[in-house]
């Protein structure tokens, strides 16, 4: 085993991508909330690496900073919050610290973002061929007509039937399911290098959820977009993913290959993030369940924060665990990582 500051780096990333230059680079990422209760460290040391074309899966529950961290990458912070520390390099530039109008430039652009509510994207009041026109010139030297061809055709490629008809239609006018895929479609629009996507399917039935998960992987693969996909379902991600990385009270603590993570998971959070998940063996019985609640951020326990939640717990857990390679690229941050879960 071998203790490094970058648990994030993916290992040889899938179609011969080149894993020593990542598109999307975060190294000891910290975001804080000052709140009259206290500093909430929602982001607390974050390390993740996206390489081209790459998926990385960001799993945790409620609570787990996943979601903040998104929001971090992009700028996207609001007081009383504010990121303290760490880097955030897009393509090899820093983006902490980066001037608003730069952060404009670049969101929608070169970075782009799915919120879980498609109405965070589209304007009630404005038909969609509007919003779609407007987020192209916003970026792009563009005339109206060509604007409106590629919005039909990026409608086209995310799986909207009828696309010409689509653009004329109102988001009231469409169902969710139909709403969020044009809400991916605008993410697309300008050919991002990086898409952020903050649980987009939650919502939604399983069967859309299916076909939303399956267009967008694709299109990864055919466009060469990185997608950092944002979810507390660790089966969601299990058959999009590439990496996965889990999350819990504001820091990563396993990041691996899905293949890994997903069927030999080392911290005893993810152990039990995998045996929540049914399965046809389990139909009939209790789903086994993660014992206690996720820990205030405003006072985290002493040393690792599962430790009052973990079976494998003992007085070690009182100090503070580095993140460590247990076996090559895959990381994990605990002191009894890979133990059985009795004790």
């Amino acid at each position: 085993m071998t203790t490094t500051m970058n648990p994030g780096a993916p290992a040889s990333l899938q179609g011969g991508r080149d894993a020593s230059a990542p598109v999307l680079d975060v190294a000891g990422l910290r975001t804080h909330f000052y709140t009259r209760a206290g500093v909430v460290k929602a982001v607390d040391g974050v390390d993740l690496r996206l390489g081209q074309g790459e998926i990385l899966g960001l799993v945790g529950e409620s609570g787990s900073g996943k979601s903040i961290t998104g929001f971090s990458l992009i700028g996207l912070i609001d007081e009383p919050g504010r990121i303290v520390d760490g880097s955030i390099r897009f393509d090899g530039r820093e983006l902490r610290g980066a001037p608003p109008a730069q952060m404009r430039a670049l969101r929608g652009n070169d970075i782009a973002m799915i919120f879980q509510d498609p109405m965070m994207t589209l304007n009630p009041v404005l038909r969609v061929d509007t919003q779609m026109i407007e987020a192209i010139q916003a970026h792009r030297k563009m005339d109206r007509a060509a604007a409106r061809t590629r919005a039909r055709d990026v409608l086209a490629m995310v799986g909207i039937p009828s696309p010409e008809e689509r653009l004329r239609a109102y988001p009231h006018q469409l169902s969710g399911g139909m709403r969020q895929r044009v809400a991916i479609a605008i993410a697309l629009l300008n050919a991002p290098r990086v898409i952020i996507a903050d649980e987009p399917t939650t919502a939604l039935d399983v069967t859309i959820q299916g076909q939303i998960l399956y267009e967008v992987q694709k299109l990864c693969r055919e466009t060469g977009t990185a997608l950092l996909w944002i979810t507390h379902d660790l089966a969601v991600v299990s058959g999009l993913a590439d990496r996965i990385a889990v999350m819990y009270a504001g820091r990563v603590v396993e990041t691996g290959s899905t293949a890994d993570v997903i069927g030999r998971p080392l911290h005893p959070y993810t152990h039990g993030l995998m045996m929540s998940i049914p399965t046809p063996e389990t139909r009939g019985h209790d789903l086994a369940s993660i014992p206690g609640m996720t820990p205030s951020l405003l006072k985290l326990p002493q040393g690792c924060a599962f430790r009052t939640r973990c079976p494998r717990a003992t007085e070690t857990c009182l100090q503070e665990p580095q993140s460590v390679e247990w076996r090559p690229a895959h990381w994990v941050r605990c002191w009894h990582a890979g133990e059985p879960e009795a004790r």
